[in-house]
């Protein structure tokens, strides 16, 4: 073992987290005293008898003149230049969080702008076993994903406080490539991936070879490895953990959606109800990360997924507005049950998306909603940073009422009556709603159906939406009837 060493998260130009304890660590001898300095703090640590040492740096202000992190153990010195502080954010998820900025000219446009960015890129790879170190530096430099550095500019503009992104992404992954080999104690479908994952040596084998071959890796082996389970988070989260952050944004969903409806043949879905045991999963998956960083206020943005519709292979064709027929609609329901925990925000995007196409390209709406909500729940600035939510249904003769909470200067965009909402009995056959607008309510009804019971709205692959409030954020999508997809 090298007499000092310092976790990979820390080179030059890196941003730390304020206005909270910010750990840092590595390795050295065993019984080494290592000491840290930064910002006028010196903290010392022993190694212990695995060679581990840690100390915690008292919470900082933000600061975006360039400092010295100095390392020093019985031997050695270790510095680091250019280190600022301010608002840290880990951005993962998959192809929709990798698409590039400059595949988006509004967000590109942006560049000139942006002061304090920076950017931590991971470095795509796998591993069997959970890592202690990974490949990437920080540079000065925004992040090239369009959602990640359009977020990173609004935060910045908002809070005039410099901004770190770790960008740690892969297209076409799934949550469970994200996660820890443990949560097979807490997640049943996922140690059942993991018991087939364990028994299938051609599989195992397979990777090895791709991973200690020569690169750049073939098209088809990048695919075969980042839809693997597990070995992303192996090789690229778990050396972050407890690199101090505010949070943690997730654009992902796509991956899990299509294995659940066939597309992929996944057996194990089948089996599990996958889709539907999404929002299970992100919960407990957000539950594990909070635990693996020490922070219980961890704060997560999950970004729903947008307009998008796949007609089926088979059986009838209702069409992207249709509120039976779409898998997005049912995971969208999923992603909202990450706000069953405390410190979630899920960013709606019901308004946005490409009926035709899995990747659109209308990302900068999605940073800015991101950055919103960052800032009301991390910098705890009072604005409205959310669109209306369903709050409760009152029956009233044949009509039913909507309340919504977040529905300050509740409007349509175009002045025409709500659009995108159904209602149905206990039929099950639904049927599009005469809606008028009230105050803060929408009165529905049908002349087709004599007591309405049940609503949906926006619940469908890609719908046309008008609702918004007075910040013309779009209202959230829901469904009040309990019926099976």
């Amino acid at each position: 073992m090298a007499d000092l060493t310092v976790a990979s998260p820390f080179t030059d130009n890196a941003v730390l987290q304020r206005d909270m304890r910010v750990p840092v660590w590595g390795t050295a001898n065993a019984g080494t005293t290592v000491t840290v300095e930064f910002a006028g703090q010196k903290k010392s640590s022993v190694a212990n008898t695995s060679g581990q040492w840690k100390v915690q740096l008292d919470s900082m202000v933000a600061n975006a003149e360039p400092q010295v992190l100095r390392v020093s153990g019985s031997k050695s010195q270790v510095s680091f230049q250019n280190v600022l502080i301010g608002e840290v954010w880990i951005c993962s998820g998959q192809s929709n969080m990798q698409f590039s900025v400059d595949a988006v000219p509004n967000i590109k446009a942006l560049i000139p702008g942006a002061k304090n960015i920076r950017c931590f890129e991971v470095n795509r790879t796998v591993a069997m076993t959970a890592q202690d170190s990974l490949e990437g530096q920080w540079v000065e430099k925004h992040p090239n994903s369009a959602v990640a550095f359009s977020f990173a500019y609004f935060l910045e503009q908002a809070g005039d406080v410099p901004v770190g992104i770790i960008l740690a992404c892969w297209g076409s992954s799934s949550i469970e490539a994200w996660m820890p080999r443990d949560m097979t104690q807490t997640v049943p479908h996922f140690k059942t991936m993991m018991d087939e994952f364990d028994a299938d040596t051609a599989t195992r084998d397979r990777i090895v070879s791709i991973v200690e071959g020569p690169k750049p890796w073939s098209r088809t082996d990048d695919i075969f490895l980042r839809r693997q389970s597990n070995i992303l988070y192996n090789a690229m989260i778990h050396p972050l953990v407890p690199y101090a952050c505010r949070g943690l944004v997730w654009y992902q969903g796509e991956r899990n959606t299509q294995s659940m409806f066939g597309m992929l043949k996944e057996p194990w879905f089948s089996r599990n109800s996958g889709m539907l045991k999404y929002g299970d999963t992100l919960k407990a998956w957000i539950a594990r990360y909070r635990k693996g960083w020490g922070n219980e206020e961890m704060h997560f943005l999950v970004v729903m997924l947008p307009g998008y519709f796949k007609p089926l292979s088979t059986g009838p064709q209702m069409g992207a507005e249709h509120p039976t027929t779409h898998s997005w609609a049912w995971m969208r329901e999923s992603q909202l049950k990450a706000l069953e925990l405390q410190h979630t925000s899920v960013v709606n995007t019901i308004d946005l998306g490409d009926v035709k196409n899995i990747h659109p390209k209308d990302k900068l709406p999605v940073g800015q909603r991101l950055a919103l909500l960052a800032v009301r729940e991390a910098m705890g600035q009072k604005i409205e940073a959310q669109g209306p939510m369903m709050e409760r249904v009152k029956v009233q003769d044949a009509q039913l009422v909507v309340h919504f909470a977040h529905a300050e200067g509740l409007k349509t965009l175009d002045g025409n009556a709500p659009k995108a909402f159904w209602l149905a009995d206990d039929s099950a056959q639904w049927t599009k709603a005469e809606t008028e607008l009230k105050g803060e309510t929408v009165v529905l009804s049908s002349p087709k159906l004599k007591k309405p019971l049940y609503v949906r709205y926006g619940f469908a692959g890609k719908p046309n939406v008008n609702l918004v409030n007075a910040a013309e954020l779009p209202a959230y999508p829901f469904r009040t009837d309990t019926f099976n997809p």
